[in-house]
């Protein structure tokens, strides 16, 4: 048998083997004749998310008693191994967690159902700010409803700040001033930071100057000049080589172990990254921290609200109604709500935010403070990453480890980043 047999053997293996995995057996949603309702609902995350998500899983069913559902989760990375042949077999569960970086892959595949048809009527979204709804929308259709909002900050020890002579991060600070505080920090030998997720951070770089990684049609990249490449990439390295973040060969040894950071051991002063990564975070760091505003110029310009991830419906369900059902309870029943306690990210209901205030931890009322501080300052979002960009993006780490290294200049790989990415997204040229 050739190796395309085989392929087609695992891949439906592997779809009767998710399906068949759910809490309540398995088998195909659908209606059946006395009216009884099977779902299928797949998502990603931690113990602590499978947990809480089975308890609103379980209460809907409370509520609505001729309602089944099975669940399918996984690990981030085992998630998108068993979602693709899923897809490939037309058997995708009826509600799936969607990633900003695949969303819009499926949706062009035709696999995810435009929602817009069921917006105030099956699922209410009248106090909904519509910047962030729009976030969902893909070449014009509504694929994905936002589970929750996250915005981009410094996260930080404002102990460790005054240890390294600093008193406050400053209002409306600037990317030379942020410059200028590593290199006082470095001077009393304490990190400012672990540096930058460089596809997400120059991305926000790029706004602040009205651009953007990619173009609106997703067939290249969204700027013209290498210099914005150059000044933010070498920028960073500059103060990597002076000491003020962390050199490669020890983030290398550290990485991904957050109990490693610098930040946990007392040696660096913050984290740039996600709000909704904040409380984890401080739970670990376990001493007072504090969050604070991008740096600008233009601030207003790079920041904006980004879904933490989707709930999307599959374009072959056949319950499709009682998906959008579920997705309506997800996001405005108050009892569900205080179970997830924002943890996919703060609510995109500005009533289910009010409602659950006093259920929150410290921390995470620090998280809904900050992010509700920044909506109105915060720009629309670009459009979703296009096909590809899961590419563009290990192209750009790759480019820039090598920087860091000082094994390339920004200049060579500004110009060898923007031939490798335009070669890649010319592939979503019609």
């Amino acid at each position: 048998m050739g190796k395309k047999g085989w392929f087609l053997i695992i891949a439906m293996l592997l779809v009767l083997t998710t399906a068949c995995s759910g809490a309540d057996g398995g088998g195909n949603s659908g209606t059946s004749a006395d009216g009884k309702v099977k779902l299928r609902i797949a998502w990603w995350g931690s113990d602590t998310r499978h947990e809480y998500t089975q308890k609103v899983i379980d209460l809907y069913k409370q509520k609505n008693p001729n309602v089944t559902i099975d669940v399918e989760y996984a690990s981030f990375d085992d998630y998108w191994k068993k979602l693709a042949p899923q897809a490939a077999a037309n058997q995708l569960p009826d509600i799936v967690q969607m990633d900003i970086s695949y969303i819009s892959q499926y949706a062009k595949n035709g696999q995810l159902e435009d929602m817009a048809p069921y917006l105030n009527q099956k699922i209410q979204v009248a106090d909904v700010n519509e910047n962030v709804l729009k976030t969902g929308i893909i070449a014009g259709k509504q694929y994905g409803i936002p589970t929750g909002v996250n915005v981009l900050g410094f996260q930080y020890d404002p102990a460790l700040l005054k240890k390294a002579g600093i008193d406050k991060i400053p209002d409306d600070w600037t990317w030379d001033q942020y410059k200028e505080l590593a290199l006082k920090a470095a001077s009393n030998k304490v990190y400012f930071d672990s540096s930058m997720a460089a596809d997400i951070f120059f991305h926000y770089y790029l706004r602040t100057h009205g651009k953007s990684l990619y173009n609106t049609e997703g067939t290249g990249l969204g700027y013209d000049d290498d210099k914005l490449f150059v000044d933010f990439f070498g920028g960073l390295a500059e103060l990597i080589k002076k000491g003020a973040t962390p050199t490669p060969e020890v983030m290398n040894q550290t990485k991904g172990i957050l109990e490693e950071s610098d930040i946990v051991k007392g040696t660096g002063i913050g984290i740039w990254q996600w709000s909704n990564q904040y409380v984890g975070l401080q739970q670990v760091v376990n001493r007072p921290m504090a969050l604070a505003p991008m740096f600008g110029p233009n601030m207003e310009k790079g920041v904006y609200m980004q879904p933490t991830m989707y709930w999307a419906v599959a374009s072959r369900s056949q319950v499709k109604d009682e998906a959008a059902k579920f997705i309506d309870f997800w996001m405005n029943d108050v009892e569900a709500n205080k179970l997830i306690k924002g943890e996919r990210g703060v609510p995109i209901s500005a009533k289910i935010k009010e409602a659950v205030a006093p259920e929150l931890s410290e921390a995470t009322k620090q998280v809904f403070e900050f992010v509700a501080s920044m909506e109105p300052k915060a720009s629309p979002m670009s459009p979703p990453p296009p096909v590809g960009s899961p590419e563009v993006i290990a192209t750009l780490t790759d480019y820039i480890e090598q920087v860091n290294f000082g094994q390339m200049t920004p200049e060579d790989a500004a110009v060898k980043f923007r031939a490798d990415a335009n070669t890649i997204l010319a592939n979503n040229k019609q």
